[in-house]
This record gives structure tokens, C-alpha cells and sequence, in this order.
């Protein structure tokens, strides 16, 4: 019975959200002013029921009910815990259930907590978030039920896939998920605020916390999933322009310019226009992301579905939600009112110049990830990889990068250019001085790596410049959340140029007992010993790895896996960090000569790429505390204020 009390659960989240749709829709038209009470608690109970259907479905995967076709398909009575929990979303049903779980608990927040909107503007921003929630339920009723039972119960599971049986599973989907589902949010409020003719810095402060935290979980599930393909597939690289991966960086660059724009609207009135539009784009990219993922017309470790039907429904809502949206945006855009004024020389003019950068480097991605679909439908295959991403996206992004340095220090509404220089000279000096030794001290390494470097180091000092001259213990959390969150692209970049500057790797057959050498490193191949795990069997290598003219060593244990259900077989790569790179190794076959392939890499500098994200996403925490708590004061203020002013009355 677990299995039909959450489809029912799932029914009636659906029912709910449909009545939360017409309610809205009539309050709005005049028509049923007597529903408009009924939104909120409607909004907050579809997110409930809908939780439960969640929860239900997860208790189904702890018990491994064979019964449900879902769990048959994706789990295994052997499966650690762990896999059986997060396997709740490893697959396409049970990820879509978490995505509709994550909007409908958003539902419910904005109507138990947001209260800054005028009225009108919250019933037609609910109602904009039901709309978008019924095609997700339609979607998981009609076409990816995650409840279906089977005829009969299968005598044993198929398991997860074994690519999948990480702890990464637990924490990369939910966070990309909450992100795409925060734009969503940010979606509603736009399309809420264009309805109502609504547009302005209060609108923008209700909507800013949704697009910081979108944004923030963008960046950590992006993060957390460059480092699990990093060491999970065995072939050395963080980042390979896999068009899923694509489909997770667009909203992320959407995002951000969306979260420069809405700043900008709350603080200064301006760029209102721009702020419907960005929202629009950015919950678009989400769209298409899923699109990719989930339609079955792309081959890859991350995409789900490969069924056409499912497929032509995401495209269909695809159609419908940005159709209509962009329909309302072009009807509506005229009646939204001209925001304040300001010289293109200040940090306004900056952060625009910083979206327009931003917005083509997202035509780029878009345009390079879907021609090669394009071309295929035509019945030619091409391959656009990072021989079209790098350089291309790279004549947008390092302007960027000047253009970031200098934002953050210009002033609101105007500046000078001579106070910019004074400020700049110390990170263009440190730049200078990095491209001198680079040149001297670096060797042959290509012209992008070479700026990466030394806007990296310059970027970095730019980006504390704003702490200079201030009491560092009363500067606001939110400048501390912009520096950290600058300084964190500073760091990731540095990693990102020195890992492909100075990358080394050796490919090997070994014998037990030979050594080789890659980067500092001295490893001899000790033994090749079998080994057991809860639901897999393996061949590992025991290699010594010893800094070259040192007596310091450690053991790395690189790993040849294989599963038995569903059979197949893995790499687990060893890995040894250091202050300054990482010594990564990866076992492949035994020849016939029983010599042993080894695939050895020194990384210099690689995990600042992972450091720089996780400070990102700490800038952004930082900010999203600090203006939470800042808009918390002013409404209590306001409250307070409004009461003074009845007492006088």
C-alpha cells in the first residue's frame, strides 16, 4: 500500500496545484476576489502532500520493494544503504519526483513566508508557479509514473548503475536540482510582477533571495560534479564540454547575470526590463537543460531517459512555458516603467557591461551544444568540443574578467577615471609582474593559459580591494559575500589555467616492481592484489609513491572495480594531494606479457579549481545571510515606523 498512498499523494498535490492555478487566475480577473485566501494555504499543503509522495517513494527504496517497477529496475536487495537512499533519485522517475518535491516545498515558502508583495503581485506569482508545476505533474502521472507496480515481483533488482554508486549521487543531483527550481521561483515572480505591472526594487528584494540561492546551489552541485566525473571516470580531466554538462553551466551563467541584474534593481531601480527578461532566460536554460538530459537524444553518463515520448512532452512544456512567457514579456514589456538613470562609468555600467559578456558566452555554450544535434538531425555528425569552447568562449571571458576587477570598486551612479587607475595599479602591477615570471619560469605553455594565470593573480588582489579603508568587523556580510565570492573565481581560474599549463602524463605498462616517474614523483609498482567490497569485486594496484629525492612516501591504491549487478566494469582512481597539485593514477588492463597499463597524471594545482568553488558558494551564503538579515531590519523598521504613525494619528 506504501506505492498507492504515494500516487495518491502525488494526485492530490496535482488537484491542489491545479485549484491553486484557478484561484489565482480568477482573483486576478475579478472574478472570485472570495478565492484569493485559499492560495497560500493551497500552496503550502500541495508541498506537503507532495513531500509525503517523496518520502514514500524513498521508503520504498530502504525496503527494496520489489514489487514497484521503479525499484526493480534501479536498486538491489545487496545495494549499500547509502546507494539505496540517494538511488531514490538515480534515475529518471525518482529524479523528476525530487525536482516537482523541491518546487512544491518552494510553493509553500513563498506563501507561509514571503510578505514584502503586494497582494495581486503574490496570488498572480503562485498561480505562475502552479502553472509550472502542473506540466511537471502531468509529466510524472501520465508519462514517468515513479510508483507503476509490476505484474508480479521480480525476484531480484537490477541495481544501480555503478558509475552512479558514489556519495556524489547523495549531494550533486539535490543541489542542481534546488538551483533549477530556484529559477523557476525567480521565473514565477517575474512573470507574477510582469502580470500585475509590478516591476520595481521591492519586487526585485523578494525575488533576490530565491535567484542568490539558485545560484549558490548551482555552483556547488556544478562544483561537487566536476570533482565526482574527475575522479570517478578515470580519465583524468574536470571539465569535458559534455553537452550535459553544458546543460547544468547555462542556467549557472544565466544565473549570474540574473543575480547582477535583480542587485542592481533592488538597490538603484534600474535595468527593470532587463531583470523580466534575464528571469525568463535563465528558467529557459533550465528548461532546455532538462530537455537534453531527459529526451534520449543525447548518449552520455549523465542523461537519464532515452525515450522519445518523454521526450516530446519536455519539449512540449518546453514550448509552452517559454513560449507563453516570452509572449507576456513582449505584450507586457512596453508597460514597465523606465528605471533610474546612471553613467555608464560606475558599477551599474559595469555589471551591465558584465551581463551583456555573460549572456554571449551563454549563446556560445548554447550554440556549440546544440548544432552537433542539429547537423545529426540533418544526417551529418560533428563533434564541437574545446577546440570551438575554449577560444570562442575565451574572446568573451577574458573582457570579463577586467571588467569584474574594476566593478566591484567604481561607484553607484558615476566615477572617475583616475580613481579606478590609483585603485587598479596593485593588481595591474602583480599582473605584470606574474606575466614576467610565467614567461621566464613557465616554458612553452599556450596564450590561454598564460592569460588565465595572470588575470587569476590580478583578479585576485582586485577582488579585496574593496575591504581596504574599511573596519573589517562592521563591513556588511554582503560585501564580505562579493569579495569572497570574486576572490573564489580568482582561485578557481589560477587552477583551471595551471592544470592545463602544466599538466604531465605517463602512460605505462609495469611490471610488478618497476618505477616511473610523472611531476616530483618517484612510484614503483609494489603488487597487484585482489579485493572485495559489499556489492563488487577488484584488482588494485599497491603503488608506492615517493617525492623524487625524498625519503617522505605514501601508498596509493588505484582500482580496477567490477559489478555483477548490472554488470559492469569501473575505474577508481587513486589520488594524493599536495599544497601545490595532485598525483592522480588510474589501473587499466593486464597485457599479455603481464606487464600492467598504468595511466599516471601530475596535476599542478588542480584542486584549487573545487577550492574556488566552494568559495564561491560561500560568498554567496555569505551575501544571501547578510541581505536576509538587512531586509529583516528594514521591515521590522517599517513596522515599527507604521505603528508610531498610528499611535499619532
Amino acid at each position: 500500500m506504501i506505492a498507492e498512498a504515494g500516487l495518491a499523494c502525488l494526485w492530490l498535490a496535482a488537484a491542489l496545484s491545479l485549484l491553486q492555478l484557478l484561484a489565482g487566475g480568477f482573483s486576478l480577473a475579478g472574478k472570485g476576489a472570495q478565492l484569493a485566501p485559499v492560495i497560500r494555504p493551497v500552496a503550502i499543503l500541495q508541498g506537503l502532500l507532495v513531500t509525503a509522495a517523496f518520502v514514500l517513494l524513498i521508503w520504498l527504496f530502504l525496503r527494496t520493494d520489489l514489487s514497484v517497477k521503479l525499484v526493480a529496475m534501479n536498486s538491489h536487495s545487496a545495494k549499500p544503504f547509502l546507494y539505496k537512499f540517494a538511488g531514490t533519485w538515480g534515475n529518471h522517475e525518482g529524479s523528476m519526483l525530487l525536482w516537482v518535491t523541491i518546487m512544491g516545498l518552494s510553493g509553500s515558502c513563498i506563501a507561509l513566508l514571503e510578505k514584502r508583495l503586494r497582494s495581486d503581485t503574490m496570488i498572480a506569482t503562485l498561480a505562475a508557479q502552479a502553472f509550472v508545476s502542473i506540466g511537471f505533474y502531468a509529466f510524472l502521472l501520465f508519462s514517468s509514473n515513479p510508483f507503476e507496480r509490476l505484474p508480479s515481483p521480480a525476484p531480484e533488482g537490477q541495481g544501480l548503475n555503478p558509475l552512479l554508486q558514489d556519495p556524489g549521487l547523495a549531494f550533486h543531483p539535490p543541489t542542481l536540482y534546488i538551483g533549477y527550481v530556484g529559477l523557476s521561483v525567480a521565473f514565477s515572480f517575474a512573470v507574477g510582477a510582469l502580470i500585475t505591472r509590478n516591476v520595481g526594487p521591492v519586487f526585485a528584494r523578494a525575488m533576490r533571495p530565491w535567484v542568490l540561492g539558485a545560484w549558490i546551489f548551482l555552483t556547488l552541485g556544478i562544483t561537487a560534479g566536476s570533482y565526482w566525473a574527475y575522479y570517478e571516470l578515470g580519465w583524468g580531466g574536470w571539465w569535458f564540454w559534455d553537452p550535459v554538462e553544458n546543460a547544468s553551466l547555462m542556467p549557472w551563467l544565466a544565473a549570474t547575470a540574473l543575480l547582477h541584474s535583480v542587485s542592481v534593481l533592488a538597490t538603484r531601480g534600474a535595468l527593470r526590463t532587463w531583470t523580466i527578461m534575464l528571469a525568463v532566460v535563465a528558467f529557459s536554460m533550465s528548461m532546455v537543460g532538462t530537455f537534453l538530459v531527459r529526451s534520449g537524444i543525447l548518449t552520455s553518463v549523465h542523461a537519464f531517459a532515452v525515450d522519445p515520448e518523454r521526450g516530446s512532452f519536455i519539449l512540449a512544456l518546453l514550448a509552452i512555458y517559454i513560449g507563453g512567457s516570452l509572449v507576456l514579456f513582449a505584450v507586457r514589456a512596453s508597460t514597465v516603467r523606465e528605471g533610474t538613470k546612471f553613467n555608464y562609468f560606475s558599477r551599474e555600467g559595469a555589471l551591465v557591461m558584465n551581463n551583456v559578456l555573460l549572456t554571449a558566452i551563454l549563446g556560445i555554450v548554447l550554440i556549440g551544444t546544440l548544432y552537433p544535434l542539429l547537423t545529426e538531425a540533418m544526417g551529418t555528425k560533428v563533434s564541437v568540443g574545446p577546440p570551438y569552447f575554449n577560444p570562442v568562449g575565451a574572446i568573451f571571458a577574458l573582457p570579463m574578467l577586467l571588467v569584474m576587477a574594476a566593478g566591484p570598486i567604481l561607484r553607484w551612479r558615476g566615477d572617475s577615471g583616475r580613481r579606478l587607475v590609483n585603485l587598479l595599479a596593485l593588481p595591474a602591477l602583480a599582473t605584470a609582474v606574474t606575466l614576467l615570471l610565467v614567461i621566464i619560469f613557465g616554458g612553452s605553455i599556450g596564450i590561454l593559459p598564460l592569460l588565465g594565470l595572470v588575470l587569476a593573480v590580478g583578479l585576485a588582489i582586485a577582488s579585496v580591494i574593496p575591504l581596504f579603508g574599511r573596519n573589517l568587523l562592521r563591513t556588511p556580510l554582503s560585501i564580505w559575500g562579493m569579495v569572497i565570492a570574486h576572490l573564489g573565481i580568482a582561485v578557481a581560474l589560477f587552477g583551471m589555467a595551471s592544470e592545463s599549463a602544466f599538466n604531465q602524463e605517463v602512460l605505462v605498462a609495469s611490471n610488478v616492481g618497476d618505477t616511473h616517474e610523472v611531476g616530483p614523483y618517484t612510484l614503483t609498482l609494489n603488487a597487484i592484489d585482489p579485493v572485495a567490497g559489499p556489492n563488487w569485486t577488484a584488482l588494485e594496484a599497491n603503488i608506492t609513491a615517493q617525492v623524487t629525492g625524498s625519503n617522505a612516501s605514501e601508498i596509493i591504491t588505484p582500482q580496477s572495480r567490477n559489478f555483477t549487478s548490472p554488470t559492469m566494469q569501473t575505474s577508481e582512481a587513486a589520488l594524493l594531494t599536495r599544497w601545490n597539485g595532485q598525483l592522480y593514477a588510474v589501473l587499466g588492463e593486464e597485457n599479455d606479457d603481464g606487464r600492467w597499463q598504468l595511466r599516471l597524471w601530475w596535476k599542478p594545482f588542480v584542486p584549487f579549481i573545487w577550492y574556488g568553488g566552494l568559495l564561491i558558494g560561500l560568498g554567496g551564503l555569505l551575501a544571501l545571510i547578510g541581505r536576509t538579515a538587512r531586509d529583516i531590519k528594514r521591515r521590522r523598521y517599517d513596522m515599527q515606523d507604521s505603528d508610531m504613525q498610528g499611535e499619532a494619528a
